[in-house]
């Protein structure tokens, strides 16, 4: 019998590639844990528990609706509950921070506005990256806002308004739901589009605005589509235009800025769905489906329409480019207006 003999420094040639290969891999999964890494996940095994959804607005706001909407829809699809969560104090802030503080496994996203993009510039204690710190899935709509004055201001359109502001240099006024608000920026880049000078008065709440636009109190003011729609209807407020790129489906007769006069106006309100970052390629995309399928349901689409939210559904790609130009948008609508928070 012939005995074949392996010398000790050829075993370990031939078992040392193997032992490398699992230290590798051993380092590879033990550096991850360290860094609080969650690895990539089948989005076949997603969702295993309810998903949470962080709506950084109240109750009954156009973020909350949208919200509970999508939730039951995306709910059946998915084969477990999405539970809407509000936390609307300081522009959405604290919830937006503890939507991005959450494990990176996309059992906790959440609804974002116009504030999202605002915060960087007019905060200077916001506690994350408004870009950095959250993973886009996608732009669900845009919400036009319109410019409303009391049936009684002389002005009917966007161009009578303009030569008015004209002729009385800082002698109109229009409100707000406080400095640095979509509401006054949307009136800071009219001012700018428009060359004019009108003056503008906060206010501690829209209610009270809307009271005194349609009290005489005050020229003018930027309101939600849905929220002024009944106003407008009532004979209480005339609609002067909005601001979107094209009209409103429930304010057809109400045309745009651009097509008033301000051919680069542009102002949205918008809602996106986004997550924490690091947030996984493969539940990014099972959410983005889902959601893209939930807003192609006739039924969800009339509602959305009813509250004046214009359908995107934009890719996580799309929704990332778009972010950036809004911040960017707001920093300069900002540093123009001069607003700041205390």
């Amino acid at each position: 019998m012939k005995v074949i003999g392996i010398r000790l420094n050829e075993r370990r040639a031939l078992v040392s590639p193997r032992r490398s290969l699992v230290a590798s891999l051993v380092g590879f999964v033990m550096a991850a844990v360290t860094a609080g890494t969650v690895l990539p996940v089948s989005a076949q095994d997603y969702p295993s528990k309810p998903v949470r959804i962080i709506v950084p607005a109240g109750v009954t706001s156009v973020g909350d609706i949208v919200a509970r909407l999508l939730s039951i829809h995306m709910a059946k699809a998915m084969g477990q509950p999405f539970i809407v969560e509000n936390l609307p104090v300081a522009s959405g802030i604290p919830g937006t921070d503890k939507m991005i503080r959450s494990p990176k496994d996309g059992y906790t996203v959440g609804i974002i506005s116009n504030n999202h993009a605002i915060n960087p510039a007019i905060r200077k204690d916001l506690p994350y990256d408004s870009l950095k710190d959250i993973t886009p899935i996608s732009i669900i709509g845009n919400t036009p806002l319109v410019l409303v004055t009391n049936p009684a201001f002389p002005a009917k359109d966007l161009p009578e308004l303009l030569a008015l502001a004209k002729a009385k240099p800082g002698g109109l006024t229009y409100g707000s739901a406080g400095a640095g608000t979509v509401l006054h920026l949307a009136g800071v880049l009219l001012v700018s589009e428009g060359n004019v000078d009108i003056r503008h008065i906060p206010y501690s709440t829209t209610g009270q605005m809307i009271t005194d636009i349609a009290g005489g109190q005050i020229d003018m003011g930027f309101l939600g589509v849905a929220s002024a729609l009944g106003q407008i209807q009532g004979g209480k407020m005339r609609a002067i235009g909005v601001t979107t790129r094209t009209r409103s489906a429930i304010l057809p007769a109400a045309p745009t800025f651009a097509e008033s006069g301000l051919p680069n106006y542009s102002f949205d309100g918008w809602l996106a769905l986004v997550g924490p970052a690091g947030l996984p390629k493969p539940i990014v995309d099972r959410l983005h489906a889902e959601l893209k399928a939930a807003l192609a349901l006739p039924e969800v689409r009339d509602t959305m329409a009813a509250q004046g939210v214009m359908i995107i559904a934009n890719s996580p790609e799309a929704a990332t480019q778009f972010f950036a130009s809004e911040v960017d948008k707001h920093m300069k609508l900002v540093k123009t207006s001069g607003a700041k928070v205390e």
